[in-house]
C-alpha cells in the first residue's frame, strides 16, 4: 500500500460481531451521516473555490476608470488655463518658492507618454520601459499616461506642477487601460532600479478589501520594497466613492507607508467619486485597524474637471483621483528639491525620512470646516504646498542654488 494512502474505513461492528443496525429511534447509521457530511463539505468547498476565483480575477487586473470628461479641445483655452491656475492656487503651488523638482527623479507608471504633444516636445525622458508590448520608443495608445505626465511636466499651453524633474516612464497599462498586478509590480521594481526618488501610481487597483491571500500581491509587495529603499510611493485612492463603493481605498494605496490621495473639486469640497478608507478594521475579510499618520487616504488634491493634455495634441479635462495623485507627486518632488537630505540616498532619507514627511503632511494639510481628526474620504485634509515647505524648513530655490 502507498504510504500516502490511508486504509479504508472498516465497517462498524456491534458487540456481537455484526454490523450495527439503526437504533429504535430511527437515527441513520454513522456511515449515512458521514456521507451526508462529506457532501455538505464538498458543496461548501466548491462555493469557496468559486468565490476565490471571482475575487482573484478581479484582483489581478488593474484598470483606469472614469477619467476623461467632455470634448477634446484643440487649444489650451482661456477657460482651461484659468482652471489650471485656480487649482494651483487652491493647493498652493503658487507658493512653491521657485522649486520645480530639479534634481529629483520621478517615475510614472501608467499607459505611456505621447512625446509628440506640443506641451511635451521639449521633454527628454530619463528612461522608458514598455511592459506591455516591449517597444523601445515611447508611445501612449490609451492617453491616460500622457494626461498624467502633462500635469507634472507640461510646458506650453499648460504648465506642469514640477516640470524640472527627471522623468522615467513605465508603460504597464494597455490600450484599453488595463494591466496585470504583476506587470505593475515589475514596473515599480524597474523604477527603483533606475534611480527613482518618487513613484507616481495614478491607477485604480484591486479593491482594497480583498485580503492578501486572495489577491495578486505583486504591486503591493513591490511598493513596500520600494519604500524600504527610501522611494516615495504615491497612489490614487480610487474612484468608487459612490454607489459602487467597495468600502476601502484601492491597492497598493492601502499599504501603510504609501501616500494615498483622494480628491476634491475646485472649491476644495470632497469629489463625489473619491474612494473612502476603511480605517477601523474588520474581522470578516480581515483588515487591521490603521493609526495616524497612516489612515487612508492621507490627503486630498484636485480631482474634478482637471485640465490635462490629450494624446495626439489636444487638451481637455479629467476626473479622478489619478489627477489628485500627480498634484501630490509634484508637491513631494519640490519638497525633495528643497530638502535633498530627504531623498533616498540623503542623510535624512530612507523609510524613516518617508515616515517623517507623512507626519508633516498630516500636520500641514487643511481639514474641512468642522473636521475633527481623520475623515474617511477627505483624509487629514487638503494639500497645502506652501505650508508643507514651511514645515520642512525648505528654503527658496534661490537660497539653495
Amino acid at each position: 500500500m502507498d504510504s500516502d494512502q490511508l486504509p479504508p474505513i472498516p465497517p462498524l461492528i456491534g458487540d456481537i460481531g455484526g454490523a450495527l443496525s439503526p437504533p429504535d429511534d430511527g437515527v441513520p447509521p454513522r456511515e449515512t451521516l458521514l456521507n451526508q457530511d462529506l457532501e455538505t463539505l464538498r458543496g461548501f468547498v466548491a462555493i469557496l473555490v468559486i468565490i476565490t476565483m471571482i475575487i482573484a480575477t478581479a484582483a489581478v487586473t488593474i484598470t483606469i476608470r472614469n477619467w476623461l470628461q467632455g470634448e477634446i479641445i484643440e487649444g489650451a483655452s482661456v477657460e482651461l488655463t484659468a482652471r489650471a491656475h485656480q487649482y494651483k492656487v487652491l493647493v498652493e503651488f503658487d507658493m512653491s518658492r521657485g522649486f520645480t523638482g530639479d534634481g529629483v527623479v520621478v517615475c510614472i507608471v501608467d499607459s505611456g507618454i505621447d512625446l509628440g504633444h506640443p506641451d511635451l516636445d521639449h521633454l527628454s525622458l530619463r528612461g522608458w520601459q514598455d511592459f506591455i508590448n516591449n517597444r523601445t520608443e515611447p508611445y501612449d495608445d490609451h492617453g491616460h499616461g500622457t494626461a498624467m505626465a502633462g500635469l507634472l511636466v507640461a510646458d506650453g499651453g499648460l504648465h506642469g506642477l514640477s516640470k524640472g524633474v527627471g522623468l522615467l516612464v513605465a508603460k504597464a497599462l494597455s490600450k484599453d487601460g488595463s494591466g496585470s498586478d504583476q506587470g505593475v509590480a515589475n514596473a515599480i521594481e524597474w523604477c527603483v532600479s533606475e534611480g527613482a526618488e518618487v513613484i507616481s501610481l495614478s491607477l485604480g487597483g484591486a479593491p482594497g478589501f480583498i485580503p492578501s491571500q486572495f489577491q495578486g500581491d505583486g504591486a503591493a509587495a513591490a511598493s513596500r520594497e520600494a519604500i524600504t529603499q527610501g522611494v516615495y510611493v504615491i497612489a490614487a485612492a480610487g474612484n468608487d466613492g459612490q454607489s459602487s463603493d467597495d468600502d476601502d481605498v484601492d491597492s497598493p494605496c492601502s499599504e501603510e507607508d504609501v501616500i494615498c490621495v483622494g480628491g476634491v473639486n475646485e472649491h476644495g469640497d470632497p469629489w463625489v467619486g473619491s474612494s473612502k478608507g476603511r480605517n477601523n478594521g474588520r474581522v470578516w475579510l480581515p483588515l487591521l485597524p490603521r493609526s495616524d499618520p497612516d489612515k487612508k487616504p492621507e490627503l486630498v488634491a484636485p480631482a474634478e474637471l482637471v485640465p490635462v493634455l490629450i494624446k495626439g495634441g489636444g487638451w481637455g479635462y479629467a476626473d479622478g483621483t489619478s489627477a489628485a495623485t500627480v498634484y501630490v507627486t509634484g508637491a513631494i518632488s519640490i519638497l525633495l528639491e528643497g530638502r535633498p537630505d530627504l531623498q533616498r540616498n540623503g542623510s535624512a532619507g530612507g523609510q524613516q525620512g518617508i515616515e517623517k514627511v507623512k507626519d508633516w503632511l498630516q500636520e500641514t494639510v487643511q481639514p474641512m470646516d468642522g473636521q475633527d481628526g481623520h475623515d474617511e474620504k477627505y483624509g487629514y485634509g487638503l494639500l497645502k504646498v506652501g505650508v508643507l515647505l514651511d514645515r520642512a524648513g525648505a528654503a527658496s530655490q534661490a537660497a539653495t542654488s
